[in-house]
């Protein structure tokens, strides 16, 4: 990698809150995080010797190395050895979309309603006892739902859930509540993790009816699939979306607070 003088490129008015519930490592990596963001420090630029970062935010050897690990675990530097610390690229590969229109659609609690079209046991097939690690025959929970935003549909969701009257993930889902809390991160859960994987597809006969859409027509595609705290699959289904109805965007780089 390329480097250039990192002498000056210390912040020059940052500093240390020695008052605050903030580690000391944590402060100095978000003002090192910072300085990248503003364009201070550089793709290629050698970030300041541990010296110098002890010398200027007046910390310990041990709090810079705990702040350098930090933005290494984060992916915005790289440590190499025998040269020293170099803030990394931006990759185009590493690029996060985030899912903050869905996020937005179902947040909107003035304008969005969720509605159940449908709820009952059935049978799991091969492909859903394949995704919820079950045998097939299995009885499962099928749940329909409709989003719709200011009266217009926008999602329409199918899941299939573990069945076991037991368990507290069957009643709430039958909430029309549900997917707003699994969204907004609200009340309390039993999943311990997701997956969600998005694609491009064309919405068929019984999709275009219930969201207003003339076929053939574009979409999206949300499959998800849900964990309980014992790493067991506890909920699986999609999302389906107008394309024409959601905008995907993704930061490239970091940006300035």
């Amino acid at each position: 990698m390329t480097q250039r003088p990192n002498g000056h490129i210390l912040n020059q008015t940052a500093s240390i809150d020695r008052d605050s519930y903030e580690p000391a490592y944590a402060q100095l990596a978000s003002i090192l995080r910072r300085s990248m963001a503003e364009g201070i420090l550089r793709p290629g630029d050698q970030l300041p010797s541990e010296a110098q970062l002890c010398e200027r935010y007046g910390v310990s050897p041990m709090t810079v190395r705990r702040a350098i690990n930090a933005l290494v675990d984060q992916g915005v530097v790289v440590a190499e050895q025998g040269r020293g610390t170099f803030v990394k690229p931006i990759a185009m590969g590493a690029a996060t979309f985030q899912l903050k229109e869905l996020q937005d659609l179902f947040n909107d609690t003035e304008h969005t309603t969720v509605s159940v079209l449908e709820a009952r046991i059935v049978r799991a097939d091969e492909r859903v006892a394949r995704k919820l690690a079950i045998a097939a025959g299995q009885r499962t929970v099928f749940i329909r739902r409709i989003l719709r935003t200011d009266g217009l549909p926008a999602l329409y969701h199918r899941e299939y859930l573990i069945y076991d009257p037991t368990r507290p993930i069957v009643e709430a889902e039958l909430e029309v509540t549900a997917l707003q809390r699994l969204f907004s991160g609200a009340g309390e859960t039993i999943l311990k993790r997701g997956e969600i994987s998005m694609e491009a597809t064309l919405l068929d006969g019984e999709e275009a009816c219930l969201l207003q859409a003339e076929q053939p027509l574009a979409a999206f595609c949300f499959e998800h699939l849900f964990f309980d705290f014992d790493d067991r699959p506890i909920s699986w289904g999609w999302f389906i979306a107008r394309a024409d109805r959601l905008r995907f965007t993704a930061q490239v780089g970091l940006l300035a607070d």
